[in-house]
């Protein structure tokens, strides 16, 4: 069943999409408020999607803190990504506290993701940066751990390309380190630790940061431990475990050394031994070829016997070092 719609709500409809593209009662505001701009320009900002109050109220706001600014502007800003009320907040904060910041600095500190706003209150209300614990070693070898408290402001020119916070706390760190490893004993330090924040402030360490210095305030230092005693304790240890290793190993070579010759007096001992067994070979041999006689053979283990039995009264319980020649009578041919 069809239900035509009414003229009346046909009308309301119309109204209803006319007041949308064309918001009058947000004009008749910005009229009022002194800032012109055209019912074809909210009409714009809709197709653009761009939220007409937005731009209104952010467009009122800057008029009345006295700034000149126009809603092309603002709606760039906006279309490139920018958040237009921090800009304008930014904008008003300067101009109050007589800070150089204009609005195409504000855009480029806004789009390259800092908060525009906050660096202008940081600007005029400097804040304080703690550091980590910073370890160094003065000359003495003792060790001293260090806090500082950095105070630094916005540096509006340098915002966009600057360094942050992470280079000023590691510049910082790096001069403290650099100071106390000056320092030919910890307790200079420790009786004046201002002379670590005046060398430190004197390196110029804020240059090329969003940030300028303003103080570095030593907090509290505390001492760590011995470095250098513990540096010649393990230097002397390696030292003891590279002299038991050059020890060992001119053992190990006088072992080899040993194993060596006990080789070379077995090597020779065989040899007296392969010697000692040719002379029965000699002796039957001048045998065969009539050399020697039988009478000459007798008289020779005579000789041998008297040998032994003077040997055997010269070393009771030894072994005679003469050759027997008679147990290899069987061999004789």
């Amino acid at each position: 069943m069809n239900f035509p719609f009414s003229p009346l709500i046909v009308a309301a409809l119309v109204l209803l999409v006319f007041l949308y593209f064309f918001p009058i009662s947000l004009w008749v505001t910005a009229i009022f408020s002194g800032v012109r701009v055209s019912l074809f320009q909210l009409a714009f900002m809709r197709v653009r999607k761009v939220p007409p109050s937005l731009i209104v109220n952010s467009l009122i706001t800057s008029t009345k803190a006295g700034l000149q600014l126009t809603a092309n502007d603002l709606e760039t800003h906006f279309l490139a990504g920018g958040n237009v009320p921090s800009v304008i907040k930014a904008l008003i904060s300067a101009d109050k506290a007589n800070i150089l910041l204009s609005f195409k600095q504000a855009t480029a500190i806004d789009l390259a993701g800092r908060n525009v706003f906050e660096a202008v209150t940081t600007s005029v209300n400097p804040k304080v940066i703690n550091t980590p614990n910073v370890a160094a070693v003065s000359q003495d070898g003792i060790q001293l751990i260090v806090i500082a408290r950095v105070t630094v402001r916005a540096n509006i020119a340098q915002l966009v390309g600057g360094a942050g916070e992470e280079t000023i706390l590691a510049r910082v760190g790096e001069g403290i380190v650099t100071s106390i490893g000056s320092s030919k004993s910890h307790k200079e330090v420790l009786e004046n630790p201002d002379t670590i924040s005046k060398l430190v402030l004197s390196k110029g360490l804020d240059a090329g940061t969003a940030f300028e210095i303003l103080s570095i305030d030593i907090a509290d230092v505390d001492i760590g431990e011995n470095i250098g005693a513990k540096l010649q304790t393990d230097q002397a240890s390696a030292d003891l475990r590279v002299a038991e290793a050059r020890a060992e190993e001119r053992r190990a070579m006088a072992v080899a050394m040993e194993q060596e010759n006990r080789a070379k007096t077995q090597e020779a001992k065989a040899r007296v031994v392969d010697a000692e067994a040719e002379i029965p070979k000699a002796i039957a041999e001048a045998f065969r070829s009539g050399n020697l006689g039988v009478m000459d053979y007798y008289k020779m283990r005579n000789i041998q016997a008297d040998t032994e039995m003077r040997d055997s009264i010269a070393n009771p319980g030894g072994s005679g070092g003469s050759i027997k020649p008679g147990r290899e009578e069987t061999r004789l041919s």
